[in-house]
């Protein structure tokens, strides 16, 4: 007997990318950052008494909360933090979304978007990205059409990398009804000579949440640490009504916190990423592979007719290289490939030439 709803009954889940045990493995599939935590991380975490541990953490974390306000320049009501990316996702559905009501996602996007949809009942709208992976010149008509709730929208794109400017998502704020929650999980890998930055438009529009994470740009994936930015309409209901009584512990507020101070250190991280972002695509190209150009951490890139994505997929794998194959349509024929160190990197470009030749 199975004592599922029918809605989890009939779903499928979400697939997380390989985490493998192997040391020797080349770790190019979750989009991880390829340096370390920061030397005030890492000074943060040896000053942190055990004892302390014994007691529930903040649990609005709000030292971390003032010092991510102070950083974006917005109040520290309008920001929420969150277990990782994925809980406020889940956070925003479930409070601002009924089961008869529906969800809006512009595909090819991130699969867990469906599954937290298919979790809460609701109905998930998918809408189709134009080849070049820009937005259908109608999606303004089709979001207020389909009478949606909430559009999903990662900014950098995933799987893409792709980035919309600020204005195209000031229009799309401005004319959808329902909520537009913006992932930006991506950000800060993004060119900063762009001046690319979202965060006034929660004071523009109440409409507005922004996903922000620690996993990608400060190296803090294995904490699980997160935050949302909107207006005081969108957080307050989440944060005093929907949240989880402690949501995020102890350690992981004091080293989110001590990361987010040591900007010198992110930053650097993030140069080299764009850098070495730039060099793989020149050589991925080099090879007949074509990319369009990314502002995250990794590249897309779909392989000649001649050639299949799953067998380099599997041969890579063979070289205990892993990158990320997505069996499904319009990505069918792509790999996505997390930028690494430059020696990984390196090992990356030997791995498909080698392919290429047998």
């Amino acid at each position: 007997m199975s004592y599922e709803r029918k809605n989890i009954r009939a779903m499928s889940g979400y697939v997380p990318g390989e985490q493998p045990d192997s040391p020797d493995v080349i770790k190019l599939n979750t989009n991880e950052n390829p340096f370390p935590p920061g030397p005030e991380v890492q000074a943060a975490l040896a000053e942190i008494d055990a004892a302390a541990l014994r007691r529930y953490p903040p649990p609005t974390a709000l030292e971390l909360r003032q010092t991510i306000a102070a950083h974006h320049q917005v109040d520290a009501d309008n920001v929420i933090v969150t277990n990782g990316g994925d809980e406020l996702l889940r956070l925003a559905i479930s409070t601002f979304v009924e089961n008869n009501e529906s969800i809006a996602v512009l595909e090819p996007s991130y699969t867990l978007y469906e599954t937290l949809a298919q979790a809460q009942g609701c109905e998930f709208l998918r809408l189709q990205l134009a080849d070049d992976w820009s937005l259908p010149s109608n999606l303004f008509e089709q979001l207020n059409d389909s009478d949606a709730k909430m559009c999903l929208l990662p900014n950098p794109h995933a799987p893409s990398g792709t980035l919309l400017d600020e204005s195209k998502l000031t229009e799309l704020a401005s004319a959808f009804k329902g909520i537009l929650l913006i992932d930006e999980a991506y950000v800060d890998f993004v060119d900063p000579a762009r001046k690319h930055s979202c965060v006034s438009m929660i004071f523009q529009f109440n409409n507005v949440l922004l996903l922000r994470t620690f996993s990608k740009g400060y190296s803090l994936a294995g904490l699980r640490i997160a935050y949302g930015i909107g207006s005081d309409d969108l957080i307050n209901p989440m944060q005093y009504k929907t949240k989880d009584s402690y949501n995020t512990d102890f350690i992981a507020q004091k080293l989110a916190r001590a990361a987010l101070l040591d900007q010198k250190y992110a930053q650097q991280s993030w140069a080299f990423v764009r850098e070495q972002r730039k060099l793989l695509q020149v050589e991925l190209e080099k090879l007949g592979f074509s990319c369009p150009e990314s502002q995250a951490n990794f590249l897309l890139f779909t392989v000649p007719e001649q050639q299949s994505a799953e067998e380099i997929y599997q041969f890579l794998k063979q070289q205990k290289i892993l990158v990320r194959f997505f069996k499904q349509p319009g990505l069918d024929n792509k790999l996505r490939i997390s930028i690494g160190s430059e020696t990984e990197n390196q090992s990356l470009i030997s791995a498909l030439k080698l392919f290429l030749t047998d």
